[in-house]
């Protein structure tokens, strides 16, 4: 199991406007294709204006898999022209649970 952690760095003030955009058109498509949804959450203290989100893989084979149905989705390449202008800056962490870390995720 491995969990990839995504942290996008918005525009100022767009935060609500990016998460709104995601709930209505994005959520669902990326839930339905990748599964696994173990946390979206934003920053209030630190480094302000970042979304973060967490999804979990069985390996790196079933996240090539599953990112590769997403980019084939047609609702999903819609969407991205939607949300691409708040986006300022994107890091991706792969993590891997401790031996003792049993992940959950929202269906």
């Amino acid at each position: 199991m491995l969990v990839e952690q995504r942290t996008y760095t918005l525009q100022p003030a767009t935060a609500n406007a990016y998460l709104k955009a995601y709930e209505e058109d994005g959520m669902a498509i990326q839930k339905k294709i990748l599964g696994r949804l173990v946390g979206y959450y934003q920053t209030e203290f630190g480094e302000l204006n970042q979304v973060i989100h967490m999804w979990a893989y069985e390996d790196l084979n079933e996240r090539a898999a599953r990112r590769a149905a997403l980019f084939a989705d047609a609702g999903w390449l819609a969407y991205l022209p939607k949300v691409r202008g708040f986006i300022l800056k994107q890091e991706n962490k792969l993590l891997i649970p401790a031996p003792f870390m049993k992940v959950k995720w929202q269906d």
